[in-house]
């Protein structure tokens, strides 16, 4: 077997540095490195010392990077092809105990969250689209592509290696389909519902995984009732809300994704007329409309990306939140969500009590959900954890 390894190089922590890693964390910043010697290019697997020369793990190196070590291992074993593969096993194995025979769409490979940092892959039926964020991993793309293979057997892979994160890390962005054959409109099912997914132009990977579970307890709540999904993409909550007799308002500022939508209320026999899709901001629609509604669905992009954006995202999410209150009908419910990793549980409920109090509304928490079991959290990873939903009501 392979190995991928640079034995030749050495990187040395600065005194007093290595607590991190001797929790387990999988980061390594710039900051705690006392010095590398030996060779290397950007994205090689090397060992990692404390200040001391006790060996505390291996990674990927990236001197672009703020992060400077993405740890695979905190044990001194070889990183070759079984390596990989048995990670990728592992992550397959989780997937198929928890994921329902009603959904053929789902996370694989969750990054961090599998020990695969800097990796993501999603499969769409028998379709893998993978995401590789990390110098290391576009490395051994080749190989990985074959690892996909022989552990997935894919009838297509599409790679949408796009967004900042690469930028971080000094890549340039790919979009491709590298094996087989897609349909422009694939059609998945979630949990009995049917939806067209674009993995090509799609937004993420195509479709938004990671809120399988709220759409399923929306769909639950909202049966018989009036729904407004803002953000709304191609419908998810609001299919699953109309399967289940609610009479439902789609608000999304892009045209195309709102005419999936349409097409997505129609394969799945619902009469797009019964409904209401509107191609508007949701800032916009709520400052014009005077209407209330049983449940709201608040699922914004994230509006905050980076740290020095935590001030202007806050505002941002708390004047949609505060609009959202004042639209909710008595006895209402509102999901409200923040993919924004920079956004702390802590800091979305303070947000959450500002746009409340200023809304004049009395709210309570029903429930707090996070990212569903095939978006697994590194427990030593908490950065991993970005997805946080509140399901409000006002009494």
């Amino acid at each position: 077997m392979s190995s991928y390894e640079n034995p030749a190089v050495r990187v040395l922590l600065k005194k007093e540095r290595d607590k991190s890693v001797k929790n387990y964390h999988p980061w390594i910043f710039s900051g705690a490195i006392a010095g590398v010697t030996g060779g290397y290019i950007p994205g090689d697997i090397v060992p990692v010392y404390s200040h001391s020369g006790e060996f505390l793990a291996k990674g990927f190196i990236n001197p672009h990077s703020q992060i400077r070590i993405r740890i695979l291992t905190f044990k001194d074993e070889p990183i070759d092809d079984h390596f990989f593969l048995h990670r990728l096993r592992k992550a397959q194995l989780l997937r198929t105990t928890e994921i329902s025979g009603l959904t053929t769409a789902y996370r694989a490979v969750h990054g961090d969250g599998d020990y695969l940092p800097g990796l993501v892959i999603d499969v769409y039926n028998d379709i893998c689209v993978v995401q590789v964020y990390s110098h290391g991993m576009e490395n051994l793309r080749n190989p990985l592509l074959e690892w996909l293979k022989t552990v997935f057997s894919p009838a297509g892979i599409v790679e949408r290696s796009e967004g900042s994160s690469r930028k971080e890390e000094g890549l340039a962005l790919r979009k491709e389909l590298i094996l087989g054959k897609i349909d422009p409109r694939l059609i998945i099912e979630e949990n009995g519902i049917r939806y067209y997914v674009d993995l090509l132009k799609g937004q993420k990977t195509g479709f938004f995984l990671d809120q399988r579970d709220n759409r399923a307890r929306i769909g639950q709540l909202s049966a018989g009732k009036s729904l407004l999904n803002c953000f709304s993409y191609t419908g998810g909550f609001s299919l699953a809300a109309a399967v289940n007799g609610a009479v439902t308002t789609s608000v999304e500022i892009s045209q195309n994704a709102q005419d999936l939508a349409i097409a997505n209320f129609g394969l799945n026999q619902l009469d797009p007329s019964a409904h209401s899709f509107r191609v508007k901001s949701a800032f916009d629609f709520f400052y014009d409309t005077k209407d209330s509604f049983e449940v709201i669905v608040l699922d914004p992009p994230a509006f905050v990306k980076r740290r020095s954006q935590v001030n202007k995202g806050s505002r941002a999410y708390k004047e949609i939140n505060r609009l959202a209150f004042n639209a909710l009908s008595p006895q209402g419910h509102l999901l409200t969500c923040s993919c924004s990793a920079h956004v702390s549980w802590d800091l979305f409920q303070k947000i959450i009590f500002a746009a409340a109090q200023e809304s004049g509304k009395n709210v309570q928490i029903i429930g707090r959900y996070g990212q569903p079991s095939d978006h697994p959290v590194n427990i030593y990873h908490p950065e991993g954890e970005y997805l946080k939903t509140f399901l409000l009501r006002t009494p």
